[in-house]
C-alpha cells in the first residue's frame, strides 16, 4: 500500500504540474481541495483523467462518492486499491 500511496502522490505532482512539490511534501491525510493541497475543480478533472488512464477507474464527476474518494491521498489509495482488488 505504501508503494501505491507513493505512486498516487507522484501522479498528482506530474498530472497537475506541481514541480515545486515532492511526494514527501504531500500529507496523505490532508485534504486535497481548498485546505491542505489547495486543489480546485480543474485540478480534480485533470487528476480524475490521470487516474482513469493509469488505473482504468471510472467515476462520475458529480457523484458524492467521487468527492469522498478525492478527499485525501489516503482516500484515493483506498479507492484505487479497492478497484484493483476487483
Amino acid at each position: 500500500m505504501l508503494q501505491l500511496e507513493q505512486d498516487i502522490k507522484e501522479l498528482i505532482i506530474a498530472s497537475l504540474a506541481l514541480e515545486d512539490l515532492a511526494p514527501q511534501d504531500i500529507d496523505s491525510a490532508a485534504p486535497l481541495f481548498v485546505d491542505g493541497l489547495g486543489l480546485d475543480s480543474i485540478d480534480a478533472l485533470e487528476l480524475g483523467l490521470a487516474l482513469q488512464k493509469k488505473y482504468g477507474l471510472s467515476m462520475s464527476a458529480d457523484s458524492e462518492q467521487t468527492r469522498q474518494h478525492f478527499s485525501s491521498v489516503n482516500a484515493l489509495v483506498a479507492f484505487v486499491a479497492g478497484h484493483q482488488a476487483q
